[in-house]
């Protein structure tokens, strides 16, 4: 498969949710707190992990992993509700105080929090929780 080129790296990045850390460890906290936060199946007691935080050139997005997959030049079908629960966890971070918005347009649109479940920290052993992306993660051929 082809690698995207240089434009279409720049693309797809504008079209993510640039933050900015509040303090110098919240890349961790960021992290782990979007391992509780996804869409869940309840009756297997699985949530899967609907965002990932990037650091890519310097800078930080918070990404759904379908966008993930579109920077990995796969074909994805990131969607207005894809887009609408990746606003509405970007502001739940930002509540938080985890994190600060670079561009407040691109967050305009946020209220989609009823397929969303939050999973607090104590009761994150009784789920079993599944990204649906790996960063990091070597590509592998086939």
């Amino acid at each position: 498969m082809e690698s995207l080129s240089d434009y279409d790296v720049e693309n797809t990045l504008n079209n993510m949710v640039e933050i900015v850390l509040v303090k110098d460890d919240d890349f961790l906290k960021i992290k782990e707190t979007l391992t509780r936060i996804g869409v869940p199946s309840y009756k297997e007691k699985k949530l899967y992990q609907t965002c990932h935080i990037l650091h890519k050139r310097g800078r930080y997005y918070i990404v759904h992993f379908k966008e993930m997959f579109s920077l990995d030049g796969k074909v994805t079908t990131f969607d207005e509700g894809d887009l609408l629960r990746r606003n509405a966890i970007v502001r739940l971070l930002q509540q938080w105080n985890l994190c600060k918005v670079v561009d407040e347009d691109s967050v305009k649109v946020h209220e989609e929090l009823s397929r969303i479940k939050i999973i607090k920290f104590q009761d994150k052993d009784k789920w079993h929780l599944v990204p649906k992306y790996s960063i990091g993660t070597p590509k592998q051929n086939f």
